[in-house]
Parts: structure tokens; C-alpha cells; sequence
């Protein structure tokens, strides 16, 4: 059968931490530079959307398009590491320093990968029209990225804990989309599967790191008011954090540690505790 139990994937989970955890710094940055960039692409991919039809939710039934891609090569995305690679650590499986450089890696291989895609962007738009306003697109990204900075902090406490909780949320259905894609044998499956959550989360307009590794510094290229220092201290690091926790609690350990843990025969188990 195509359907994979959820038991068998939270065997999966572990065994795709294990196997991230394995990985050479040189495939980490190589895969993570992919994800960041075809990441990257799909928000663009999203944002062209919303300006041509003018309704916000076409942009969230195309943007899935970049995560279903990643998850089908096997590419490596640090917000879906944060609900997998912990599981080994926490399962004694790998130390501690194994998982922060493998999350530190791919991290950086995603900054690298969205940052050159945003100044390929920049330089591919500003070559054709250098001296004109920024078009549709350019002027939506502009605008997010201020609205994800300098528009938390203008709120204060209250603007900042607002995208602690929005990357909480979205890396919450972000790593369901890495599971479920786990739930399927075929192809077709894993991208429906894969492609459900993700187009919750971008929908519902919640903080995902790596796509603000995109939208922010491209923003500031096309003349956002945005430092980047505001980038970093009112959006990457609350937002990265966020990100973290959401993955991690609420998807990694909820998954694997009711299935994961689960006996092979429940009824045996209820009647020795019996």
C-alpha cells in the first residue's frame, strides 16, 4: 500500500535524523543553499501571484510548490531539521555538538542560498528597468519586509512576541508538512501530503525563518527602510527561535514520542498494566 502508518514514520523521523546528522558539512551547505533558493523562488513564485489576481490566497496554493521540491531530492531546510536532528540528541543517539553543527550548517547554507537569490533577483530586475519605480512584485516585497521589521517594532513587546508566536505556528505546520510527507510511498502522495500544511501556514501569514532570509534582505536591495540590524533583532533571531520551538514541540516530539514509543501490540500492553 501507498500510506505509510504513522508509527512506521516516527521510525522514519529517527532514522532521517540520523541520517541528516551523518551528512558532510559540504553536502550540508550544498542541499541547504538549494533550499534556501528554491524557497526563495517560490515566494517570488507567490508574491507574482497576489499582484496578478489581486487575492492574497492565490499566493498561498503556489507557494508549496518549493517545499514539495525539497522534500522530494531530500534537501535540507534547518526549519524542518529543528524537528528531527533534536530527536537523536534527545534520544541519545547523537551528542550535542553533532546537532548544533549540523543545524548551524544548514542554517547558513539557507542565509547563503535566499541571500543569492534575492541579489540575483535585484540585479535581474534592476538590469532591465535600473532608472524605473519597482515593479508590483518588488514594491510587495518591499513591503512585507518592513511590515516583518521595523512594523513589529514599532508595536513594541507586544509586536515582538506577536512573530515569536507567528514562527511558533508556522514551523508547527511546516514540520507537519515534512512528516506527512513521510506518510506516502509515491510520489503524488508525498507532494499532497507535503503540500497541505505549507499552504496553511503561508495563508494564515505566519514568521518562517528562511523565507525572511528571502524577503527581508531583498527588500532592503529594492529600498525597504529597513537596517540590518532591524532584519536580525526584530525579525531573524525572535523569529528563528520561534521556529525552533514550534518544530520541535509540537511536531517532532508530539509525533515521535506517542508513536515513536508506541508498543507493537497496544492490547498486550493494557492488559499487563492491567
Amino acid at each position: 500500500m501507498d500510506y505509510v502508518s504513522p508509527k512506521e514514520v516516527a521510525g522514519n523521523m529517527m532514522q532521517a535524523a540520523l541520517n541528516k546528522s551523518a551528512l558532510p558539512v559540504k553536502d550540508l551547505l550544498i542541499r541547504g543553499c538549494l533550499s534556501g533558493a528554491l524557497l526563495a523562488i517560490s515566494v517570488t513564485l507567490a508574491y507574482a501571484a497576489v499582484t496578478q489576481t489581486k487575492i492574497p490566497i492565490t499566493g498561498a496554493l503556489v507557494f508549496p510548490v518549493g517545499f514539495v521540491i525539497i522534500a522530494l531530492l531530500g534537501l535540507e531546510l534547518v526549519t524542518g531539521s529543528f524537528a528531527l536532528v533534536p530527536l537523536a540528541y534527545l534520544e541519545k543517539k547523537i551528542s550535542a555538538s553533532t546537532m548544533l553543527k549540523n543545524l548551524w550548517w544548514v542554517f547558513l547554507g539557507n542565509l547563503t542560498g535566499s541571500v543569492l537569490y534575492g541579489v540575483l533577483y535585484w540585479v535581474a530586475t534592476s538590469a532591465m528597468s535600473p532608472v524605473a519605480a519597482p515593479g508590483s512584485i518588488e514594491q510587495m516585497i518591499v513591503s512585507v519586509a518592513e511590515k516583518k521589521t521595523t512594523g513589529y517594532a514599532q508595536n513594541g513587546a507586544a509586536g515582538l512576541l506577536s512573530a515569536f508566536v507567528k514562527a511558533i505556528l508556522c514551523n508547527w505546520m511546516v514540520c507537519m508538512g515534512v512528516v506527512m510527507a513521510m506518510t506516502s510511498k509515491s510520489t503524488i502522495g508525498k507532494i499532497l501530503a507535503a503540500g497541505i500544511p505549507i499552504f496553511i501556514f503561508f495563508a494564515l501569514g505566519y514568521e518562517h525563518a528562511v523565507v525572511n532570509m528571502f524577503v527581508i534582505p531583498t527588500g532592503i536591495l529594492f529600498g525597504a527602510k529597513v537596517s540590518l540590524a532591524d532584519w536580525w533583532l526584530y525579525n531573524q533571531l525572535i523569529v528563528t527561535a520561534g521556529n525552533i520551538i514550534g518544530g520541535l514541540l509540537f511536531t517532532g516530539m508530539a509525533i515521535y514520542y506517542t508513536y515513536g514509543k508506541q508498543s507493537d501490540n497496544p492490547v498486550a500492553g493494557l492488559q499487563k498494566a492491567a
